[in-house]
C-alpha cells in the first residue's frame, strides 16, 4: 500500500516536468504535421509482460457475470452432493473443505485483481497524458487559425479601404469634370 502511495505521489510530483516536455515537443510536431493521436490501448498492451496479461485475463474472467453464475452453480452442486444421502459425504455440514477452497481462491484472486486495477490506473494515466497532448495541440492550432483569420481580415480590410479610396478619387474626378463642364456651359 505504501509503495502504491509512493508511486502516486511520484506521478503527481513529476507531472509538471512531463507537461513541460509535452509543451516543448508539440510545436515541432505541429510544424512537421506529425499526428499526435495514438492508440493508448495498443501502447499499453505492448508494455505488458506475460504474467500481467494472465493477471488481466484472470481479473476479466473473475469479474464477469458468467463467473459468478457458474461459481454459484458449483457451490450449489457442492452443497447438494454433501447433504444428499445418496453418496459418501466428503465435506459435511459446516463445509470446512469448501471454506478452505473459497479462502484460497479469495487469497489468490484479491491480489491479482488489485494488480490488474493498478495497471488499469496506469493505462488511465497514460490516456490522461495523451488527452492533455491532444487538447494542447488543438488549442495551439485554434490559436493559429485565429491569428490567420485576423491577418486575413486585416488584409481584406486594407484592400477594401484601398478600393474605397479609388472609388472616392474617381467620384471626385467625375465631380470635378462635371463642375468644369457646368462652368464651361455657363460661360457660353
Amino acid at each position: 500500500m505504501l509503495r502504491q502511495l509512493g508511486s502516486e505521489s511520484e506521478y503527481v510530483r513529476t507531472w509538471p516536468e512531463r507537461a513541460a516536455h509535452i509543451e516543448k515537443q508539440l510545436p515541432d510536431k505541429i510544424r512537421r504535421h506529425e499526428p499526435v493521436s495514438k492508440n493508448i490501448a495498443v501502447l499499453h498492451e505492448q508494455q505488458l509482460t506475460f504474467s500481467q496479461r494472465v493477471s488481466d485475463r484472470l481479473a476479466d474472467v473473475a469479474g464477469s457475470w458468467g463467473f459468478i453464475f457458474s461459481f454459484g452453480i458449483v457451490l450449489g452442486i457442492w452443497v447438494l452432493l454433501n447433504t444428499a444421502a445418496l453418496i459418501h459425504h466428503w465435506d459435511k455440514y459446516p463445509y470446512i473443505l469448501l471454506n478452505l477452497f473459497l479462502s484460497m481462491l479469495a487469497a489468490i484472486q484479491a491480489p491479482v485483481i488489485l494488480m490488474s486495477q493498478n495497471r488499469e490506473e496506469a493505462r488511465d494515466r497514460l490516456r490522461a497524458e495523451h488527452d492533455y497532448e491532444i487538447n494542447l495541440k488543438a488549442e495551439i492550432e485554434i490559436q493559429q487559425i485565429h491569428q490567420k483569420l485576423d491577418e486575413l481580415r486585416e488584409s481584406q480590410w486594407n484592400d477594401l479601404l484601398a478600393i474605397q479610396k479609388q472609388q472616392v478619387d474617381l467620384l471626385q474626378a467625375q465631380l470635378a469634370l462635371l463642375q468644369g463642364q457646368a462652368g464651361g456651359s455657363r460661360d457660353r
